[in-house]
């Protein structure tokens, strides 16, 4: 089996890995209490909290795309090294750097999606170009008033309204779309950070591969030892 050697931290990467870790666990907690409150609250009391899901379906959202980058820094995605590990050490480390090119590529073209997807949320411009940016679309309509189905707005977030809306419009009474919808730019942001790390830690020879987990051939191996214990006793 492979050793892989996680992505170089360094102070940037351990603020990061702090934050991704902290923002996980928190976002578990709330999509835990939130979900056992309405249970509650419907069965026990013929209630409910009518934007429970919806906020529910928004954490479970960023839970998600934390979680992508997150498994790129503990290396946790799974990975296929049938072929690669019969290689020598240096056509090993070719193959990774070729799989760490297209990763860089494909969160490159995930980053645009996401920029331009979120943007007109928050009355920004979207970029030009079909595949990459090449510039900022000045005609991109701004769609900061959208809100969302049944999230009501809390006054803590009032200060927005300067931002995504204009005088004379209302005020927002549900919580504007630009704000869950972060989640997709920074999301993606987060991982192609990871994934630079990663092929960085790849280059210096820290790393001899990706982002290959053997979760599996773990699993299996843990099943198989168990089996032998109970055959013993």
């Amino acid at each position: 089996m492979n050793s892989v050697a996680p992505p170089h931290r360094g102070r940037l990467g351990g603020f990061f890995g702090a934050f991704e870790e902290n923002v996980i666990a928190l976002i578990l907690a709330l999509m835990t209490a939130m979900t056992f409150l309405n249970v509650v609250l419907r069965y026990g009391f013929s209630s409910s909290i009518l934007w429970g899901p919806e906020v529910v379906e928004y954490l479970f959202a960023w839970l998600v795309l934390f979680g992508m980058s997150y498994c790129v820094k503990i290396t946790a995605h799974l990975g296929v090294d049938a072929l690669t590990s019969l290689l020598p050490a240096r056509g090993q480390r070719i193959t990774a750097l070729i799989a760490a090119m297209f990763c860089l590529i494909y969160a490159g073209l995930l980053m645009k999606g996401a920029w331009d997807y979120w943007a007109p949320f928050a009355n920004l411009d979207q970029t030009t170009g079909r595949w990459f940016p090449t510039g900022l679309d000045e005609n991109t309509r701004e769609n900061g008033w959208y809100e969302t189905r049944f999230v009501p707005m809390p006054d803590l977030l009032r200060f927005v309204e300067g931002w995504l809306l204009y005088d004379g419009d209302p005020p927002f009474q549900k919580l504007p779309r630009a704000i869950p919808y972060l989640i997709l730019p920074l999301g993606v942001a987060l991982l192609l950070f990871r994934l630079i790390q990663a092929t960085i830690a790849i280059v210096r020879g820290t790393s001899s591969s990706l982002i290959v987990s053997h979760e599996a051939e773990e699993a299996v191996e843990q099943a198989a030892d168990k089996l032998a214990r109970e055959e013993r006793t």
